[in-house]
């Protein structure tokens, strides 16, 4: 799984110094897909890459609007949902992550615009 900037997932840690401010979680859908068994794996497999990349992009988002630095996912919850009416399947998670800031202390880097 690629990092998304300032997200550490599972075995990721953020920098040692980082204080915790809390804990939130955050849920996230893959796009729907034919509920069929053909090409099942395939179909899996691009439905867990879609939610994990909308995951992340969801945490950053939350880190940004809650005034951190950084998340650190440390539990998920992975399930398939089936809508019967329309024929489809898609992956649904919850994940857990804690929220930490840089030290008071630290410097910001300032990033030069040209």
């Amino acid at each position: 799984m690629e990092s998304v900037t300032g997200v550490f997932w599972h075995r990721e840690l953020p920098p040692i110094n980082a204080e915790l401010m809390a804990e939130h979680s955050v849920e996230a859908n893959s796009g729907r897909v034919a509920g069929t068994l053909a090409h099942r794996d395939e179909l899996w497999d691009r439905c867990h890459q879609e939610l994990m990349a909308t995951a992340g992009s969801r945490i950053s988002d939350e880190v940004a609007r809650l005034g951190g630095d950084y998340a650190h996912v440390h539990s998920e919850s992975l399930g398939a949902k089936h809508d019967d009416v329309a024929d489809e399947a898609w992956l649904h998670g919850q994940f857990t992550y804690r929220l930490y800031r840089r030290p008071a202390n630290e410097p910001q880097l300032v990033k030069e615009v040209a």
